[in-house]
C-alpha cells in the first residue's frame, strides 16, 4: 500500500514536470523554460499530494456525495440564474440593465448559492441516499468483512490498542466524527471524572491513528435529531452494515435487539483467558472465605475467581488445589477447585 503511494505520487510528480516544461517551451519558446518548467510542475506535483494527505481521511462515500451535491448544487444554480433572467425580461426593471456589472454580480452570487445550498442539502440528507436500479437486485459474489465502529467506552480502554496491534483491525475501522465531537465536549467538562476518561480516550485515538497500518476512516454522517449517542452508533452501522466495537457491558443484550452485531470488548478478553483443564494443579492465594461453610475465595492473575472447597483453613496462604470444573458466567469465568492433598501436610494454624 505505502509503496504503491509513493509510486503513485512520484509518478503524477514528474508527469507534472513534464507536461509543464513542454507547455513552457512551447509557449514561450525561451531558454529558461527549460528552468522554470521542471520548478513550476514540481511545485504543482506538491500541491497534489498536499491535497492528498488532507483528504486521506474522507472515503469514497463521501466523496460520492460530494459529487452528487455539486451536480444537484449546478442544476440549482443555473435554474436561480434563469429565473433572474426571466424576471428581469418581463418586469420593467429589466429594460437596459441586462448587461449592467450588477446583475452580472447578481447572476454569480444567485449561482455560487445555488451550488452551495445543493451541497449542503445532499450533506444532510446523505443517510437518505440510496442508490437502486428498479426490478435489478445485486447480491455480492462474496462476503465481505464488515466495518468495525468503534465507540466511546471502547476508546477509553487500553485494551483496544493492543486489538489493533494485532493485525485484526486492519483497513476496518470507522471512527464517527459525532463520537469526536463528543469526546472534545467532555474533555472540557466540569466533572473531572467524565473529563480524565475523555482525555484517555483522545489520547487512544491519537495512538491508533499513528498505527499506519490500521487504516482508520473517519465517518462524518451524523443524525442530528438523534440525541442519544448510542441510538447514533446503531443508525450508523445499519446505514454502513458495521459492527460495533464497545466496552460497555450493557450493550451486549441490546445486540440482536437492534440488529446491529456488537462485539463486546470484556467478552472477547474472556474469551482469550487461558483455560483451566478438569485435574490440573494451579496454585492460587486464598483470600477470603467463600458463601458455603470451610470455603475459600482466591483470584488468578487475570482476575478470574477461583473458588476452593476446604479453602477456609488456608485464607491468607498460598496452596496447590486441583481443578474441578470451570463455569462460564456473564461476568466472567469462575474456576471451582478442591484442596489438594499435598496440603495436608501444612498446617493452617501455622
Amino acid at each position: 500500500m505505502n509503496v504503491s503511494l509513493a509510486f503513485i505520487r512520484t509518478f503524477f510528480t514528474l508527469l507534472s514536470m513534464l507536461f509543464v516544461t513542454i507547455y513552457a517551451v512551447h509557449t514561450f519558446q525561451i531558454a529558461s523554460a527549460f528552468i522554470f518548467g521542471p520548478i513550476i510542475g514540481f511545485g504543482f506535483g506538491v500541491f497534489l499530494i498536499v491535497l492528498d494527505i488532507f483528504f486521506k481521511r474522507f472515503n469514497l462515500r463521501s466523496f460520492n456525495i460530494a459529487l452528487l451535491g455539486l451536480f444537484f448544487g449546478y442544476l440549482m444554480g443555473e435554474a436561480l440564474v434563469l429565473i433572474f433572467h426571466a424576471i428581469l425580461k418581463i418586469s420593467v426593471l429589466g429594460t437596459g440593465i441586462l448587461a449592467s456589472p450588477l446583475v452580472e454580480i447578481i447572476e454569480i452570487g444567485l449561482f455560487l448559492f445555488g451550488i452551495y445550498l445543493g451541497l449542503v442539502l445532499t450533506l444532510r440528507a446523505s443517510d437518505e441516499l440510496y442508490a437502486s436500479i428498479p426490478f435489478v437486485k445485486f447480491s455480492p459474489l462474496k462476503q465481505k468483512k464488515k466495518d468495525l465502529i468503534i465507540d466511546t467506552s471502547a476508546l477509553s480502554d487500553t485494551r483496544i490498542i493492543d486489538l489493533a496491534l494485532s493485525g485484526l483491525l486492519d483497513q476496518h475501522v470507522i471512527i464517527p466524527r459525532f463520537v469526536v465531537r463528543d469526546l472534545y465536549a467532555q474533555s472540557e467538562s466540569t466533572d473531572e471524572t467524565l473529563k480524565a476518561k475523555a482525555r484517555r480516550s483522545l489520547d487512544s485515538l491519537k495512538k491508533l491513528e499513528e498505527y499506519t497500518q490500521l487504516g482508520i476512516r473517519y465517518n462524518d454522517t451524523d443524525f442530528p435529531e438523534v440525541k442519544d449517542m448510542h441510538s447514533k452508533l446503531i443508525r450508523l452501522g445499519r446505514l454502513i452494515d458495521g459492527n460495533i466495537i464497545t466496552a460497555d457491558i450493557s450493550r451486549v443484550e441490546t445486540s440482536t435487539i437492534e440488529g446491529v452485531k456488537i462485539i463486546n470488548l470484556h467478552t472477547l478478553s474472556n474469551a482469550l483467558k487461558p483455560i483451566s483443564q478438569t485435574g490440573e494443579v494451579i496454585h492460587i492465594k486464598v483470600q477470603r472465605a467463600g458463601k458455603e461453610p470451610n470455603q475459600g475465595v482466591g483470584y488468578l492473575e487475570d482476575g478470574t475467581m477461583v473458588v476452593v472447597n476446604g479453602g477456609g483453613d488456608f485464607i491468607g496462604k498460598d496452596i496447590a488445589v486441583n481443578v474441578l470444573s470451570v463455569k462460564h458466567t456473564a461476568s466472567g469465568r469462575m474456576i471451582f477447585c478442591n484442596v489438594a492433598s499435598e496440603n495436608g501436610e501444612n498446617d493452617p494454624e501455622s
